[in-house]
C-alpha cells in the first residue's frame, strides 16, 4: 500500500512541477512524501493484517 502510494505521490510530483513551476513548497511536499511512504513500505516490509 505504502508502495503504491509513494509512485503516485511521485508521479503527481513530477507532473505537477512540470506545470506549475511556481507553486514552490507544495510541490515539493508531495515529494517528501513520495518519498517517507516509500520508506514506510520497507520498513514495515509484509506484515499481516
Amino acid at each position: 500500500m505504502y508502495l503504491i502510494l509513494g509512485i503516485v505521490l511521485f508521479v503527481v510530483w513530477i507532473g505537477s512541477f512540470l506545470v506549475f513551476k511556481t507553486a514552490g513548497v507544495l510541490i515539493h511536499l508531495l515529494l517528501l512524501f513520495a518519498i517517507l511512504s516509500i520508506v514506510m513500505h520497507f520498513i514495515s516490509g509484509k506484515r499481516a493484517v
